[in-house]
């Protein structure tokens, strides 16, 4: 005999973070991703009132005050939220109230996170970019052999020096140009996907980064013990963070601190496939945070806020990311820059 979903179950699927309350406002019951949202657990937010989640001057609390008094249905677009967890976020929400059988009210909110559509939206800009420039990287590299190969035959033929010294610039921009397509083109390795304890992972990074640094610099790791390894390529990865973990001793010029953070997450959706468990690996440092003209285009290709950068490493960090079937974005303000990299634990819910 099937048996019948509850409706706890039902609401510990959902994307979207469920809060119900009493007309007090005290919080009676949320959900997974509410916990997930919060930072916090069923049992620690059960009677606390919501103004304890909602830190600062929040309309929300407003619009719960008027849903109270009046029982009319409220929807409320791209409110700011100031999370202690997460920092600030932008939500839209539903709030209703509903009585129960015994007459008692009470007040639903449902917070749907406009990060996640964002992301989405963002990601699918992403991949047709890379489709247009690893077309475009291979008509380049094609010309720029030939180029290298003329400039080459020419040099011999040259007595003068002076002269060889214009076909030495050539062949060596050239070649800057051939490793430059390189790069934007990605790994041709397909990755060697086994089962991995991500934790070690983190910790060949640290090994690695500790050799470039002195103590000026804290690097902290955080873990949870519990996590079960990762399906994924162990080099890949190593890759992957050090790469995130070298953005961030940059940032710092040195000195500061870089926090590795592991976590379980719930109800993840990943290129447009839902997950009930996965592994977030987060990578923070207090920095002075990324501009904000360059947030929205971090892990596009060609964009840095270095001098001297070539704007491909997040975007080659994404590129193995996604071949190893994570996703990664970012959260930066003055003082907290956060790269979060989830990876799934199981296999797809669709």
């Amino acid at each position: 005999m099937t048996k019948l979903l509850s409706d706890q179950d039902i609401i510990d699927n959902l994307t979207t973070a469920i809060i119900v309350m009493d007309n007090t406002l005290r919080v009676n019951k949320i959900n997974s991703a509410a916990e997930v949202l919060f930072g916090m657990s069923q049992r620690q937010v059960y009677l606390i009132p919501i103004q304890t989640l909602l830190l600062g001057e929040s309309p929300l609390i407003a619009s719960l005050e008027r849903v109270k008094e009046t029982g009319q249905e409220l929807i409320e677009r791209e409110i700011k939220l100031y999370l202690p967890s997460q920092g600030e976020i932008v939500v839209d929400c539903s709030i209703k109230a509903i009585n129960t059988a015994l007459n008692e009210p009470y007040i639903i909110l449902e917070l749907a996170q406009l990060d996640f559509q964002q992301r989405m939206s963002r990601d699918e800009s992403l991949n047709t970019q890379q489709q247009v420039l690893r077309g475009l990287a291979h008509e380049i590299k094609n010309p720029l052999g030939g180029l290298r190969g003329a400039a080459q035959l020419l040099e011999r033929q040259l007595d003068s020096d002076e002269l060889k010294e214009y076909t030495a610039i050539i062949i060596s921009e050239a070649d800057r140009l051939q490793n430059l397509m390189t790069k934007m083109l990605g790994s041709h390795h397909k990755p060697e996907h086994a089962h991995v304890n991500i934790h070690l992972v983190l910790q060949r990074v640290r090994q690695l980064i500790s050799t470039e640094v002195d103590n000026r610099l804290t690097i902290v790791g955080d873990y949870d013990p519990s996590i079960p390894d990762l399906y994924v390529d162990s080099d890949q990865l190593v890759q992957v963070f050090l790469n995130i973990v070298l953005n961030a001793v940059q940032a710092l010029h040195g000195a500061g601190r870089i926090i590795l953070r592991t976590r379980i997450q719930r109800n993840i959706t990943i290129e447009q496939k839902s997950y009930r468990l996965g592994v977030c690996i987060e990578i923070e440092d207090n920095g002075p945070g990324i501009p904000e003209n360059l947030q929205e285009s971090l892990f596009f290709p060609l964009v840095t806020g270095r001098a001297e950068g070539t704007g491909l490493g997040l975007y080659l960090v994404q590129d193995l990311i996604h071949r190893n079937k994570g996703m990664i974005s970012c959260a930066s303000l003055g003082g907290r820059t956060v790269f979060s990299v989830v990876f799934p634990l199981e296999q797809s819910t669709e």
